[in-house]
């Protein structure tokens, strides 16, 4: 099964995607096709994202048992974490200083050099 995440993306490009999937909600694909139509719907929808972003989540021989792609502009980022793949939800400014704030804390109670 293949999720397809979309994210201020053009309707024509929502259109054609429902041609392979089911959108149980907007922007929401889910589907099910073979590994070679898959990364052709892909390099489609990478083609055809205007200033939006996409992710898609397909099945994997992994630890995980699934890949994550993504491409442009998401709300999401996605990290490695020791071999798993995470996905780390954008901070507001506010969020980002008690961050760096807490870090720089840290790295002073550990004797290092303060970012």
């Amino acid at each position: 099964m293949i999720v397809l995440i979309l994210e201020k993306v053009p309707a024509s490009l929502r259109g054609e995607l429902t041609r392979w999937f089911v959108e149980p909600r907007t922007g929401v694909f889910v589907g099910r096709v073979s590994g070679q139509v898959r990364d052709l719907i892909w390099e489609l929808v990478c083609d055809r994202l205007g200033g939006g972003g996409g992710i898609m989540i397909h099945p994997m021989n992994n630890e995980q048992g699934f890949e994550i792609r993504s491409h442009g502009e998401t709300r999401s980022a996605l990290r490695d974490f020791e071999g798993l793949t995470l996905f780390r939800k954008a901070l507001n400014p506010r969020e980002e200083a008690l961050v760096a704030k807490e870090a720089r804390s840290l790295a002073w109670a550990q004797g290092e050099e303060p970012m």
